[in-house]
């Protein structure tokens, strides 16, 4: 369910969209509710992303695209039931408690893309071959971390960060049997930084 502040701010990029053909920026929507908090309007807009009732587009004044599905604003688009928890280990009762799992908060949400695991070299981490990652994009990575880096802007690889003494970078696999790289920083760039991931068993 949407927060009364953000249902106003929804309504009114809808209602924008709609009579003029393209986004309100920022500006125009706190001007429009009459506010003058552009950061009140960025942490709204960016809770309605997350929510996947719109689409953000990174580098543009006007990047506010709407989503079709859910466009009413009353439930998000993307959900499944969530019966309770089971356990891993010992048994325990899966207890249903009338909830839901909003799928938008692993997949969606601003400057996040996919990518497709080839290779064994994060197993360890419980990322395998063929799992489908998602990342959120950014160029900068805090200490252990897993990372989408980019080495002399050739290969990419999806490893474990680590700052090392000497300006150099550490890139480490999660696989006993492999070695991590060590690399002067300059070589490395950050692409992104992994929030969840997908696997299917069908």
């Amino acid at each position: 369910m949407l927060t009364p502040g953000q249902r106003k701010v929804f309504d009114f990029i809808k209602d924008y969209i709609s009579r003029e053909g393209f986004a309100p920026s920022l500006a125009e929507i706190a001007a429009g509710l009459g506010t003058s908090s552009r950061g009140s309007m960025h942490k709204q807009v960016q809770a309605l992303a997350a929510a996947g009732l719109i689409r953000l587009l990174p580098g543009r004044k006007r990047g506010i695209e709407l989503v079709e599905d859910g466009a009413d604003g009353d439930t998000p688009p993307a959900t499944l039931p969530l019966l309770g928890r089971i356990a891993a280990g010992q048994p325990i009762q899966a207890i249903p408690d009338e909830q839901t799992l909003n799928l938008t908060e692993f997949l969606l949400g601003p400057n996040r893309f996919a990518l497709r695991v080839q290779g064994d070299s994060m197993i360890e981490a419980g990322i395998l071959d063929g799992d489908t990652v998602i990342v959120r994009r950014s160029d900068t990575a805090e200490d252990g971390d897993i990372v989408v880096a980019l080495i002399d802007n050739e290969e990419a690889t999806l490893k474990r960060f680590h700052r090392r003494v000497g300006g150099r970078i550490e890139l480490a696999p999660e696989n006993r049997s492999l070695r991590p790289l060590v690399l002067d920083a300059r070589r490395v760039r950050i692409q992104g930084v992994l929030v969840s991931q997908l696997r299917t068993y069908d």
